[in-house]
């Protein structure tokens, strides 16, 4: 009887900061002995095709080019990333291939790509690079990645902001970039407050490479970041930056939060969470903003909304978050929102997100009511039926 191949360990590492990145790499390659690099350059897909290159701590080993897909630099990568990481799994050389994120691409979708591949590869660690001194200007940059040479793709409609957030709040490792002069203790605490679920790690210690080969739940990820269920910043105010975690157990009155929209998503350099609209009583909404920019969607039905029989198909993470917020009356209905910032006003927006619930006299007219108050929120989410 034969015995199956071990699978190689893979990691990924993004951020967009390239200077961050590149260290991060080096660090990982004087510190676990067999790692190799692969890495696809992105900034030439207007020319028709992603530049490929791997190397090891000796330098250059292969490079070549893969034509787009689809007119897609990311689809480039997603058609040609496997196939060239069965290639060095198969050279039985390597202890440890990494994955080098181009400067835009998020490491959530490569992630399932590569787990996906289980039999011969295993996804062992997700981390990004930072440098923390850079943390406000990303945060509050609103720019297009297109405007900046940073799109992976025509339609590519993100922003730096977006970006950015989805880039540390995914991973389980940051590696903070050595060096960093720059950085002060509010941009550590603001780092700290933002990824509450992600060891921090400075480069140069010997701790970041071997952390990459501790393993990495990707349904766990996933869950962490579900608005029903994500692991979201607590209370917090530490040099100067301040998380506020607002829970309430009563629904928005939506013409009211509709109106406030504008000063909420300006208040802080970031916020998130999920809510509950009177009009909507069955849709978990997500609330997802930063620089200066809100995305606001539904995530789905309230587990309370759902009949039991479908409760078993929920994943338990969602089970555990329910019963955390769970009301006699309302279920798992309810606001969860957390707002980040250096110099947060945090009384003002206690008293302006307060002001946005239903009334006393609005909450005792009852969810049939509830239903016929202004549809504000049509602009962004399918019209109430």
């Amino acid at each position: 009887m034969s015995l199956a191949a071990p699978r190689l360990p893979v990691a990924i590492v993004g951020g967009l900061c390239e200077g961050a990145r590149r260290a991060a790499i080096g660090d990982v390659l004087h510190t676990v002995p067999g790692t190799v690099v692969l890495h696809h350059d992105l900034s030439d897909a207007g020319h028709g095709s992603v530049l490929r290159t791997v190397r090891d701590v000796n330098g250059p080993v292969s490079s070549g080019r893969t034509p787009l897909v689809n007119d897609c630099a990311c689809c480039a990568l997603r058609e040609d990333l496997v196939p060239e990481l069965l290639r060095l799994a198969r050279t039985g050389t390597y202890r440890l291939a990494v994955v080098e994120l181009w400067d835009s691409v998020e490491p959530q979708a490569m992630a399932a790509v590569i787990a996906a591949e289980d039999e011969a590869l295993e996804l062992t660690g997700v981390a990004t690079a930072v440098d923390p001194s850079l943390m406000l200007p990303y945060l509050a940059n609103g720019d297009d990645l297109a405007d900046v040479g940073l799109a992976a793709a025509p339609t590519d409609q993100r922003t730096v902001s977006d970006t950015f957030v989805r880039q540390i709040e995914y991973p389980t490792v940051l590696a903070l970039a050595e060096g960093d002069d720059e950085a002060d203790e509010a941009d550590h605490a603001l780092l700290a407050q933002l990824t509450p679920g992600a060891r921090r790690l400075r480069l140069g210690a010997g701790t970041f490479g071997p952390a990459l080969l501790a393993g990495f739940d990707l349904a766990a990820a996933a869950a962490r970041q579900h608005p029903s269920c994500a692991l979201l910043p607590q209370e917090a105010d530490e040099h100067g930056v301040t998380t506020l975690a607002w829970h309430r157990d009563r629904p928005f009155h939506p013409q009211r939060l509709y109106a406030a929209l504008e000063d909420l998503t300006c208040a802080a350099a970031r916020s998130r969470g999920r809510f509950w609209l009177a009009d909507r009583p069955d849709t978990l909404l997500a609330w997802d903003a930063a620089g200066g920019a809100l995305c606001v969607e539904s995530a789905g039905p309230w587990l309370a909304a759902l009949p039991d029989a479908a409760w078993e198909m929920v994943p338990p993470e969602r089970r555990v978050a329910a019963a955390l917020d769970w009301h006699p009356e309302h279920g798992d209905r309810c606001q969860h929102l957390t707002f980040t910032s250096p110099g947060l006003d945090r009384d003002g927006l206690l008293e302006l997100l307060d002001s946005c619930l239903l009334t006393d006299a609005e909450y005792a007219t009852g969810r049939e009511a509830w239903q016929h108050l202004p549809h504000a929120f049509d602009e962004f989410l399918d019209p109430v039926a």
